[in-house]
């Protein structure tokens, strides 16, 4: 028989009961684009489309056990961090990845869920700074992270890109801001360097944008795991977000998922 090896990325996140975001959203996106997935959980939650009704933290000693079993048989080529909830869970995520010399790294600093509920401890955020931004390769904030993360208020295009040079100053990596509804486009802004580059989308019509940006930076790594570099990474994972917008899937009766396998259906 045949031996088939595919690239492997890894996803270190909260579980969605419901499947939208989280682990559950990246495993689907990996999948998808011709990736095979890998989880570490960091937090289960019981939410749906309406809201997060409960979460349950994953110990410091369970989360690094499931980062031991992953890079000692199946090392990732690319990963992506979503919810990591807590300083101590960070602290042991960032530890690890350095331990392990963890590469083509994508920090989604997810702090608060599309249904308004806080995903990140208050303590946690200077440890998200200090400890896990500076290993990236790509932080991939949406509008009310950046501003979070900066202090700087967004209201225009010109504040966008403030706010996202800023971050880069501070983490000395590469910043995806999302542009999300905030403007009448769906334009992102990618620095890369000394490149500014802006990723010109349209808006689409759909209130349906459970998981998006959890879907977007899986998307990325996944592309990294394939050997695409940065730029064009992020490119392809826009243009694979898209797609799973405009598919128009309309689940539950809140805030519903994208449709993950629109590219595969």
């Amino acid at each position: 028989m045949k031996k088939l090896t595919l690239p492997a990325a890894l996803t270190i996140a909260g579980s969605d009961s419901s499947g939208g975001a989280g682990v559950q959203a990246d495993l689907k996106t990996m999948l998808a684009l011709g990736v095979y997935g890998m989880s570490a959980i960091t937090a289960l939650t019981a939410q749906n489309t309406t809201g997060v009704a409960a979460i349950f933290k994953s110990s410091p000693d369970f989360l690094a056990a499931q980062l031991d079993s992953i890079f000692a048989d199946i090392p990732p080529a690319a990963l992506k961090t979503g919810m990591v909830f807590s300083a101590d869970l960070i602290e042991v995520t960032a530890a690890k990845l350095k331990e392990y010399r963890a590469k083509n790294i994508v920090t989604d600093p997810v702090m608060v869920a599309t249904s308004g509920a806080r995903l990140l401890t208050e303590d946690a955020a200077a440890a998200l700074q200090e400890k896990l931004l500076p290993l990236a390769t790509l932080i991939t904030p949406n509008l009310l992270e950046a501003e979070a993360l900066t202090g700087v208020e967004i209201h225009s295009k010109a504040d966008m890109e403030k706010a996202a040079r800023l971050l880069q100053e501070k983490s000395g990596t590469s910043v995806l801001c999302k542009g999300g509804h905030r403007f009448e486009d769906a334009d992102d802004l990618l620095l890369f360097g000394e490149e500014t580059i802006w990723l010109r989308a349209r808006h689409i019509e759909n209130s349906n944008t459970h998981g998006t940006g959890c879907t977007l930076s899986a998307a990325i790594a996944a592309y990294l795991a394939k050997g695409e570099k940065l730029p064009l990474a992020v490119r392809k994972a826009k243009d694979y977000i898209t797609g799973a917008l405009t598919a128009g899937l309309d689940l539950g009766h809140g805030s519903g998922p994208l449709h993950h396998g629109w590219n595969i259906a």
